[in-house]
């Protein structure tokens, strides 16, 4: 399997992704074309840089003549340049009495933004899932509704042009799987439109929850609000470099230049390793893959509603969904309920179990799955054609007729459906062979 890994020592922001995904061979005219159907008056430019040694790709967003910098740089810069009729202070273009640097957006406004830009609609998706997620971690945190946050600062066009072009790049880059290390997100506090914030800010703690964080010597904001929403949405897993070659490698370079830490994201892109499962004196290579498992004690819920849970998690990208009859406390008999998913897939997976569902607790935990590869061979019968489902690479080590397919013919035709198995069976084996 094909898949990114980011080695987020240094942290995250948007600029340090998108200059990772150039250096990485993403093309610099896809970004920039990119950015010209926002037509938000925004553009793009690209320079190499050495952060303690490393040399890397900075990429800058220029906004109606201004490059984006550090949050606390911009706001210390500027604070003496009076404020908007927000109360929030104006900056560049609008401090000299220009109104051509809006002030803010709302979410709305700009997943219309998003919306209206001829790009791939998964992109437009990622893209609005990235600013979604910092919408609802900014009204958590102010205690409002994600409709009445005002993005003053992620808002702004830089950030629009950030995720909008991070979305745009993650799919170019051809991967099935975003993988990252743990993050160090920096230290101290960080000046920003609401005044002094520790850090991690309380949005960027809130986009982070689960993600393995530290902090080390360096006392600065090393994972933005944006970095942390990209991380959310695109990373489905974090742990050490996983099993996997290298084929290219890229590093973008964040604003900064620390002594005796490159403050850049590496971004490293190849083929999972895959194992090997034994058949008499034959190895098969196996997929090794990261699963969430969800589990929830079922004791006082109609059985009725299981089956619909199953149905809707099914529908949700679950893996797998199973149950199993267990006697709980008090000698009440119940339900154990486990869903097998993607790890990006947990959240909405739990979601939905907590809302169709009695339970007052779930329990999630990650493990390595190991599966074969799979295909289909078409298999005609008197009665009309059945998949033939087959795992193994090479020589099939299992293999079944799909359960539909033959269900289908057998109510088409009146036939047992046991019939129509062992018919489809039977006529594989005889291609097989033959």
């Amino acid at each position: 399997m094909r898949i990114a890994y980011l080695d987020c020592f240094s942290g995250i922001s948007g600029d340090m992704f998108l200059g990772a995904l150039v250096d990485a061979g993403v093309p610099f005219e896809l970004l920039e074309k990119t950015v010209a159907k926002l037509n938000i008056g925004a553009s793009l430019e690209r320079s190499r840089v050495a952060r303690a040694g490393i040399t890397a790709t900075k990429i800058d967003v220029i906004v109606h003549g201004e490059k984006d910098m550090p949050r606390d740089e911009f706001w210390t810069a500027h604070h003496h340049a009076g404020k908007d009729e927000c109360g929030h202070e104006r900056h560049g273009a609008e401090a000299k009495g220009s109104s051509k640097h809006p002030h803010g957006r709302h979410l709305k406004e700009i997943l219309g933004i998003i919306a209206s830009a001829t790009i791939s609609e998964n992109a437009k998706q990622a893209a609005s899932d990235i600013f979604r997620a910092l919408g609802e971690a900014e009204a958590k945190v102010h205690g409002i509704n994600v409709e009445q946050v005002h993005f003053h600062e992620v808002g702004a066009e830089d950030a629009i042009v950030d995720i909008v072009c991070a979305a745009i790049g993650a799919e170019a880059l051809g991967v099935k799987r975003f993988v990252a290390s743990p993050l160090n997100v920096g230290g101290g506090t960080v000046n920003c439109s609401h005044g002094v914030m520790p850090i991690p800010t309380p949005a960027t703690l809130e986009l982070l929850k689960g993600a393995p964080i530290y902090s080390g010597d360096i006392q600065k904001e090393l994972v933005t609000p944006t970095g942390a929403a990209i991380v959310k949405v695109l990373v489905s897993g974090f742990e050490a470099r996983p099993r996997m070659t290298t084929e290219k490698i890229g590093y973008g370079a964040g604003s900064r230049d620390f002594k005796g830490q490159a403050n850049v994201l590496r971004l490293s892109v190849g083929e999972t390793l895959e194992a090997a499962v034994s058949a008499g004196d034959a190895k098969y290579p196996v997929a090794q893959e990261e699963i969430a498992i969800l589990e929830a004690n079922l004791d006082d819920l109609n059985p009725q509603l299981i089956g619909y849970i199953t149905e809707v998690a099914f529908s949700l990208g679950a893996l797998d969904v199973f149950t199993v009859p267990v006697q709980m406390k008090k000698n009440r008999p119940g339900t154990l309920l486990t869903v097998l998913a993607k790890p990006q897939d947990e959240s909405k997976l739990r979601e939905m179990i907590f809302r169709e569902s009695s339970t007052l607790g779930i329990r999630v935990r990650r493990e390595e799955r190991y599966a074969l590869p799979r295909r289909h061979e078409a298999i005609i019968t008197q009665w009309g054609e059945v998949r033939m489902k087959i795992a193994g690479n090479g020589k099939a080590l299992q293999y079944a007729p799909e359960y539909e397919d033959c269900r289908r013919i057998a109510s088409e035709h009146a036939v047992p459906l046991k019939t129509v198995m062992q018919e489809a069976i039977r006529r594989y084996l005889d291609q097989k062979n033959g």
